[in-house]
């Protein structure tokens, strides 16, 4: 880890509402960055989804892989219809296909898309439900969020139940100094539980990261390993001055 770094993806480059010269530009600066996985929203209308698809594809060619995150928009049906049109486009993952809470959903679409792979957990708040997921053979990747699980223990717990069931960890890191919680994470779960890089990879979203003393260091599509003890989430000072509620400059001058 200290000499190669984490493997990891970014999401920055196909958020819904860029423009197709803007999602163009942004997937050309991720190939050029080292990126080897790049993440598209979808959900949006089908038709988008696929022009936009095809335009990342076009860009990032068939050897990197392209996760697809549809955000929980569609019921079972429309996953698995919507999933059938964009299999084309060789998605390496599909990311909440459906309410996070419906595990027999999951596991109806994850048998429908087959080999599609189909990734949740970010909204998942305990052990028990991604207990019932794995068990369900619902999911092909493990998406734990531990601002969301209930503390350290419980992350551990599933990172445990994870690799009994043979899932890959790839924890959600899309939020404001989430990134530099969930590295602690992947790391710890190569280095003390599963012991593979097969399939895992960590979420990178590129802002907010100037607000921590301690920022997650990215290069070449690769987490740099953390030196400093902690979860590298302590926030600057004057961070905290600028942005507290309700007194901060910064919501003084939005009043």
């Amino acid at each position: 880890m200290l000499k190669s770094g984490f493997p990891a993806y970014t999401t920055s480059v196909g958020w819904l509402g860029y423009s197709d010269e803007k999602l163009r530009a942004l997937c050309q600066e991720a190939v050029a960055g080292g990126w080897s996985h790049v993440k598209m929203k979808v959900g949006q209308s089908l038709e988008d989804d696929r022009r936009r698809a095809a335009i990342v594809r076009e860009v990032i060619g068939p050897q990197r892989k392209l996760m697809m995150d549809a955000n929980q928009v569609w019921n079972v049906d429309e996953a698995v219809a919507n999933l059938k049109s964009l299999a084309e486009f060789d998605p390496y993952w599909i990311e909440e296909p459906t309410s996070p809470d419906d595990v027999l959903g999951h596991a109806t679409i994850a048998r429908a898309i087959a080999p599609i792979p189909v990734a949740t957990g970010e909204h998942c708040q305990n052990r028990v439900i991604f207990k019932q997921l794995f068990q369900a053979r619902a999911i092909g990747f493990c998406q734990l969020d531990c601002c969301r699980l209930g503390g350290l223990n419980e992350v551990l717990a599933v990172l445990l139940m994870a690799a009994k069931f043979g899932i890959p960890v790839c924890p959600h890191a899309g939020g404001v100094g989430l990134c530099e919680y969930e590295q602690h994470v992947s790391l710890f779960d190569y280095i003390a539980v599963s012991g593979s890089l097969e399939n895992r990879v960590l979420e990178y979203v590129e802002h907010l990261h100037e607000h921590f003393v301690d920022p997650v260091i990215v290069r070449n599509g690769r987490y740099v390993a953390p030196q400093r003890p902690g979860w590298s989430i302590t926030m600057r000072p004057e961070s905290l001055r600028e942005f507290e509620f309700p007194a901060g400059a910064a919501w003084k001058r939005s009043a």
